[in-house]
């Protein structure tokens, strides 16, 4: 039986042999990212680098990223999906190339010395090609030269990475399959696609690999289901423990719960708190999921609140390594009770609301069940239930008409939201990057050092800016705020990156993120002598280039922790 110990350690010593440096995993909140509510996989904190920026630490990098998949959500429930999810990666930024990345992956699946797989067992998909990029005749010739024989040209649906914007980098990648698994996948980022929908050759060209440890961990001991692996097994025994029901048969109900509480826990151990916009409310709705699942399918409810119970397996399988999580356990914990207790009231309202219709009416219609539902979280299933019992009509097509108009709105409204990670390098972003290190030191200095950057989030448009304090600010202060970072725009600071180890970056005073990880050598953006921290960037090279910097609002974010909003003019 290989561990999940066990397979990170091999994957992390062999590309350690192949001259790789190590990265820690980074948030699941990126950072200076505004195209994502989550980091979806290992290569969003190396955005910067995958774009030409040096990287610190070298062109070859390896390591594992810690995932949250918000696109999986309602796919969940088989016996592969996940939301919250492991990535082993490894990249070259500008290294080494297809021959010797698929090589790589073909010496760690199938030697004795890693993983021991046979080669038998190995298939492979490469890109077919169309009018934007050739057939990949060199990924197959290369997979042919190792003895691989099974092998299947497919479309761009299947064989190509991005852009996952509009526009950036993007190309063929080679997926590796083991009894008919995906296992692997290795991207070749040969191509920049341009607004005018062209395909242009990357200057830089990169090899960005991912391999899941969930499922790897399946097909490493013989599983058909992920969820039987030790990552899940503890959290799905505690489900059974408190339900008295066993995982065959309910597969599905246990998967969900599991997976959605697993992902909530990580969620809050990264510093979000449940809400109605963006991250928060992904993480409501993960919470609220399981919270339905339990009740309707498991009826879990009748041995109390039981979200907080189902939680604490997730510590012992990941405290060791995410010590955020060991850390944050007792705020975790009672997050998930909170919520549990909020939907809990919710629900006894929403059930007010049908028993009067139930009552007084003789047809449900499809809008007052999405009312229901959009407005009080209340499932459609008890609405069902409910309507049985007392032989009233519902309109379940109705309602099914409703949710599709509604998610339908939703991927419109949040589409910029939940593009990949390299979109938006333009110049007014960069811009408003710069101008967010400037607001963050003049917090600093007007409010007091012990003021700390807990997030943020930038788009063409604006920047938004977390921190902790713990009132609202005065009028005066914000004008001392936005005074002092227009004063500094205006003295023409020149913006200056250096590269250093990180304990040398930390005693030269550098400010980091709260709760961010670094690696051991990172970069670090000092303006003039005002601002000196920790980024990855790109910044503008001189605060002219920032413009006027004007704050439009300031509110508050979570307990403890104030928001600001802010643009630059031209």
């Amino acid at each position: 039986m290989t561990t999940r110990k066990e397979l990170i350690k091999k994957y992390l010593e062999f590309f350690k042999s192949k001259s790789h440096a190590i990265i820690p995993s980074e948030s699941l909140i990126p950072k200076n990212d505004p195209t994502v509510l989550f980091t979806t996989a290992g290569m969003h904190p190396l955005v910067p680098y995958l774009l030409g920026q040096k990287h610190p630490l070298g062109k070859r990098l390896a390591g594992i990223q810690k995932c949250i998949r918000t696109t999986d959500i309602d796919s969940v429930g088989d016996a592969f999906h996940h939301t919250f999810f492991e990535m082993l990666g490894n990249w070259s930024l500008g290294d080494y190339w297809k021959k010797e990345a698929i090589e790589l992956s073909y010496e760690f699946l199938t030697s004795k010395k890693w993983l021991g797989l046979g080669k038998n067992k190995i298939a492979v998909s490469v890109f077919s090609g169309d009018k934007d990029a050739p057939r990949d005749e060199e990924s197959a010739k290369i997979w042919k030269s190792l003895g691989i024989n099974k092998i299947k040209f497919l479309g761009k649906e299947d064989n190509w990475w991005g852009p996952a914007g509009k526009t950036g980098p993007c190309g063929p990648d080679t997926e590796i399959f083991i009894n008919g698994v995906e296992i692997w996948n290795d991207v070749f980022m040969e191509y920049n696609k341009t607004s005018e929908g062209k395909f242009l050759p990357l200057q830089q060209k990169n090899v960005d690999t991912g391999m899941g440890v969930e499922r790897t961990l399946a097909v490493l001991n013989g599983l058909n289901d992920n969820y039987e692996t030790e990552v899940w097994k503890p959290i799905i025994e505690k489900i059974e423990s408190l339900s008295g029901r066993k995982y065959r048969g309910d597969e599905k109900s246990m998967r969900i719960i599991a997976d959605h509480i697993k992902a909530a826990v990580f969620i809050i151990g990264d510093g979000v708190l449940p809400g109605n916009t963006e991250q928060g409310y992904v993480l409501r709705r993960l919470i609220r999921r399981a919270i339905k699942y339990g009740r309707i399918n498991l009826h879990l409810e009748q041995r109390g609140f039981f979200i907080d119970k189902i939680a604490e397996p997730v510590f012992e399988i990941y405290g060791d390594d995410y010590p955020e999580l060991k850390k944050n356990k007792a705020k975790i914990l009672e997050t998930l009770r909170e919520e549990e207790e909020r939907f809990n009231k919710t629900l006894i309202n929403g059930l007010k609301i049908l028993r009067n219709w139930l009552a007084h009416r003789k047809t449900i219609t499809g809008k007052d069940a999405f009312l229901l539902y959009q407005s009080y979280g209340f499932p459609i299933e008890l609405t069902e239930e409910l309507a049985r019992e007392r032989k009233i009509k519902l309109d379940i097509k109705g309602f099914e008409q409703e949710l599709k108009k509604h998610q339908k709105l939703s991927r419109t409204a949040t589409s910029g939201l939940f593009k990949s990670g390299l979109a938006d390098s333009s110049e007014k972003t960069i811009r408003l990057h710069t101008a967010t290190h400037l607001l963050n030191e003049a917090l600093r200095r007007v409010l007091g050092l012990e003021v700390k950057q807990r997030g943020s989030n930038i788009t063409s448009e604006r920047l938004r800016f977390d921190f902790n304090f713990p009132r609202k600010l005065t009028e005066e202060e914000i004008s001392k705020v936005e005074n002092l970072v227009n004063d500094k725009i205006k003295d023409g600071l020149s913006v200056v990156r250096h590269e250093m180890k990180l304990k040398d970056a930390m005693a030269s005073g550098a400010q980091s993120e709260f709760g961010a990880k670094y690696p051991e050598i990172v970069s670090v953006y000092s303006i003039g002598n005002f601002s000196k921290e920790i980024c990855t960037g790109p910044h503008v090279r001189n605060t002219r280039e920032i413009g006027k910097f004007k704050i439009i609002k300031e509110e508050s974010s979570a307990a403890g922790i104030r928001r600001i909003k802010a643009v630059v003019e031209d």
